[in-house]
């Protein structure tokens, strides 16, 4: 069996389709991990999402912001934006089916790959959690999505406030913060604060922030050398520079012209598959 991670596909099927190829996956003997934001701006939502979701146990998938947007947009609860390319997804016969598996993802996926820890999530963790701790936040927000009220969440989940964790929050503020930083966070100022603002690469910092992956942690929060898979921030082009090595960027911008990369969890090589259309 061989595991591969593979960075935000955001519709990107064609692509999707020759990576598998080039990496000789085959269902029932290898697995994928996906960094969440499956659908979205590149022309094959409708096409990434089916494919996934037949590998059934095959594919350890998290939820990306985009894939939230999809459900927010078909409960109602979000304007469909004119760069969307949702709309074949919303209208497909099996779209119920679709958008009922998908809001049954998890924001994080916690496994052991050998006898190394092995944690994904959409954008990142907080680096004052400890990893047990991001699980448990992760489960809050997935009893949410996956329960019966779903909707409910779903119409309060946007807002950039709050803007820093705090224990003690509770309700849907304690819910859209636990959101916001596995599916949003880029930037974070000294004192905890995420910035929603700045999207591009890390000279676009604010000032008096870093990249969450460069700030220290906590003495004893990541024990036994784990290994944080991330997606999201394409403009990093698959790099996470001066993170410790433990932290992996993948990525790669396929829908803005890169491509789409797979990291083999076993052996750390590398796999590229180019965007077929500069966009």
């Amino acid at each position: 069996m061989t595991q591969w991670a593979i960075g935000d596909l955001q519709g990107c099927h064609q692509e999707f389709e020759l990576l598998l190829q080039r990496l000789d996956f085959t269902p029932g003997r290898d697995v994928l991990w996906l960094a969440g934001d499956l659908v979205n701006r590149g022309p094959g939502s409708l096409e990434c999402l089916r494919l996934v979701k037949s590998l059934g146990d095959d594919a350890r998938v998290v939820l990306g912001n985009h894939d939230l947007h999809l459900l927010a947009v078909a409960e109602g609860f979000s304007r469909h934006k004119r760069s969307d390319t949702l709309t074949p997804i919303l209208e497909a016969p099996d779209r119920e089916e679709l958008l009922d598996w998908l809001r049954r993802q998890p924001l994080m996926v916690d496994a052991l790959v050998g006898n190394r820890r092995t944690v994904m999530s959409h954008a990142g963790v907080l680096p004052s959690w400890t990893l047990d701790q991001a699980a448990g936040y992760a489960r809050e927000a997935h009893a949410v999505l996956a329960g019966d009220d779903y909707r409910g969440f779903l119409g309060e989940m946007y807002g950039n406030t709050p803007d820093r964790w705090q224990e003690d929050l509770e309700g849907t503020p304690r819910l859209r913060c636990i959101v916001n930083v596995f599916t949003r966070m880029r930037f974070l100022h000294s004192d905890g604060r995420l910035d929603f603002a700045a999207k591009e690469g890390l000279d676009s910092a604010p000032e008096g922030s870093r990249p969450w992956f460069q700030y220290p942690r906590p003495e004893g929060a990541w024990d036994d050398s784990p290994r944080l898979l991330f997606g999201h921030w394409a403009a990093l082009e698959g790099e996470a520079p001066a993170a410790r090595q433990d932290v992996e960027a993948l990525d790669t911008g396929c829908v803005w012209g890169g491509g789409l990369t797979a990291l083999n969890l076993e052996t750390e090589e590398r796999v590229f598959e180019p965007a077929l259309i500069s966009r």
